[in-house]
């Protein structure tokens, strides 16, 4: 009879892992995911610096809402190569640093000017429902998207849980008939 209270108490823990772990999981979609803004600057671009203290001075207020994706092209020969890519995709030709692109308008240079338009982009395409946001990077070849590498790592989460369960139902399994043995 003890035998099988322990085989019972194992398999309820068993069930118990995958649910708390869907449980964490539902709780991230109902949250908001931020909007990504693509920032391609120089090392030492005073526009640049302006760009990045405009962001930096809107992080405070506006922070939740979107993350900056800073790529250096002046001494990254890789991240020079993605501006063109990304410029290609969006049928622009780059005219130099700071480049930045919101959804699905871009911004070559930075002047102050440009700040509320900025911030109503952010805002506008935060309200949009993040599996329809536009995203340049979805359609920049050998980029791999964020929601595939999100879907990816979801699948990568059930697969671990799967082995989790497996490996303790084996444990317990074995458990069991050795001291069914050893009785």
């Amino acid at each position: 009879m003890r035998k099988l209270k322990f085989l019972i108490i194992l398999i309820i823990g068993i069930l118990l892992i995958p649910s708390t772990v869907m449980a964490e999981d539902s709780s991230k979609t109902e949250e908001k995911e931020k909007v990504n803004v693509y920032f391609f600057y120089g090392e030492g671009c005073g526009y640049c610096a302006s760009a990045e203290e405009f962001f930096d001075s809107i992080k405070d207020e506006y922070g939740d809402k979107f993350n900056l994706v800073m790529y250096e092209t002046w001494n990254d020969s890789d991240n020079a190569d993605l501006m063109e890519k990304v410029a290609d995709a969006r049928k622009e030709e780059p005219k130099g640093v700071p480049y930045i692109i919101i959804g699905d308008q871009s911004w070559q240079g930075y002047d102050s000017s440009y700040n509320d338009e900025i911030v109503d982009k952010i805002e506008a395409e935060y309200e949009v429902s993040g599996d329809e946001r536009y995203d340049i990077m979805n359609y920049v070849d050998g980029i791999k998207s964020t929601a595939t590498a999100d879907s990816e790592s979801y699948a990568g989460d059930i697969a671990a849980v799967i082995a989790i369960v497996l490996v303790v139902g084996a444990i317990g399994y074995g458990i069991y008939f050795a001291r069914k043995k050893a009785a």
